[in-house]
């Protein structure tokens, strides 16, 4: 089997640590305009499976012939070019995963699936942590209950020693972060799908020490196909991020005085974006290297063996300093790794686009989540 990675940014770190340990692939390919970062990568990885190549994602033929020798591709590059890199990788029989981000690439992915049934081959985008990993576990819960259910999910990356200011660090791009502030979030809500304003419905929630009381709010992009996946299936189900309290207000007055607008305004005789300023404001002051921890809470309500119950499930992850990946990269790199390199061992049936939540098995992937440190807590409680 032969995998390969688009991108050697932060994300493609974990992605192939991943499948050098795991995955028994024979080779690694590696494409990326940077051979700087390329070589970078390599040098981190010190294993002569990695295969680095010099590409521009955008060279569509370029791509679709770079991929032709390998079984599955991850794309670890800006949402902005997943819908064109599918294009390609269907035209090279190559599976084809992306870490997502955008519900408008998605939806275009997706549309994709006769071409790629054709094809025989898997397009299965939106993957990582959220969207990703809490989404597909989500759904898991939602096949063991019955009756009238609801999911609520919590997600946060924070810095485990929170400082002024915004008691916050950038663990991703920060125009993806200011996108889910401010983009409409999916919900569904009394069975029926709604958008609801990013930033807003802050609620308080408690987590174990050191971090007690935080605070989750609407940020858009958590649900990601699920609400298509589920809707009819359930009540209520609604996404959230995690952050220390206070933060929320925060970011509320900066969307409110306009600090996240991209259209510009006149500074000094010149036409200057503010969101632009915002974002670089943020990455000087807010992109110093701190340790990390991924807070995850899924609560689930449903009927269980006649019983009405709550199953709670959580993950609290932190870095491996040994292998230098942060809690962020290790939570959203391993869970598509885990997903690629299945497609790439020929383990789904079938072929086409599609969310994966509807083909990936979620008992194996909790398996191979705990195969690589990722523990997951369940509680029960009879309501």
């Amino acid at each position: 089997m032969k995998l390969a990675i688009l991108g050697a940014g932060i994300q493609a770190h974990a992605i192939l640590d991943d499948f050098l340990r795991f995955s028994g692939a024979e080779e690694i390919g590696i494409a990326d305009v940077s051979k700087t970062q390329l070589d970078t990568l390599l040098d981190w990885a010190g294993d002569e499976r990695a295969k680095g190549q010099v590409l521009n994602v955008t060279d569509g033929n370029a791509v679709r012939e770079w991929l032709e020798p390998y079984d599955a591709v991850i794309s670890a590059v800006p949402y902005k070019f997943n819908v064109e890199l599918a294009k390609a990788a269907i035209a090279s029989r190559t599976h084809f995963t992306d870490l997502g981000g955008n519900n408008t690439a998605v939806d275009a992915e997706l549309a994709m699936d006769p071409e790629a049934r054709a094809a025989g081959v898997n397009v299965i985008p939106d993957l990582g942590l959220a969207p990703g990993m809490v989404a597909l576990l989500g759904a898991g819960l939602m096949r063991e209950l019955g009756g009238s259910r609801d999911l609520h999910m919590r997600v946060g990356g924070l810095p485990q020693d929170p400082k002024w200011p915004l008691n916050y660090r950038l663990f991703f791009s920060v125009g993806g972060l200011i996108n889910e502030y401010i983009e409409p979030c999916r919900v569904i809500r009394n069975g029926k799908k709604e958008l609801v304003a990013g930033l807003t419905e802050c609620e308080s929630l408690e987590f174990p020490a050191p971090f007690g009381q935080l605070e989750a709010f609407q940020t858009s992009g958590g649900t990601s196909t699920l609400i298509e996946s589920l809707e009819g299936q359930v009540a209520n189900l609604t996404y959230k991020t995690i952050r220390y309290p206070g933060h929320n207000e925060q970011m509320r007055t900066f969307n409110d005085l306009g600090f996240f607008s991209p259209e510009p305004i006149e500074v000094a005789g010149e036409m200057v974006s503010p969101r632009a300023v915002t974002e670089r404001l943020f990455e000087l002051n807010l992109g110093e290297k701190v340790d990390d921890v991924v807070l995850v809470r899924i609560t689930a309500e449903g009927d269980l063996n006649g019983k009405r119950v709550r199953i709670v499930e959580q993950i609290i992850s932190y870095p491996d300093k040994q292998r230098g990946l942060s809690a962020m990269a290790r939570t959203t790199g391993f869970p598509a790794a885990i997903i690629t390199a299945m497609l790439g061992r020929g383990e789904l049936e079938g072929a086409g686009a599609r969310p994966q939540e509807s083909c990936i098995p979620v008992d194996r992937f909790r398996a191979a989540l705990a195969e690589r440190g990722i523990d997951i807590q369940r509680t029960v409680t009879e309501l």
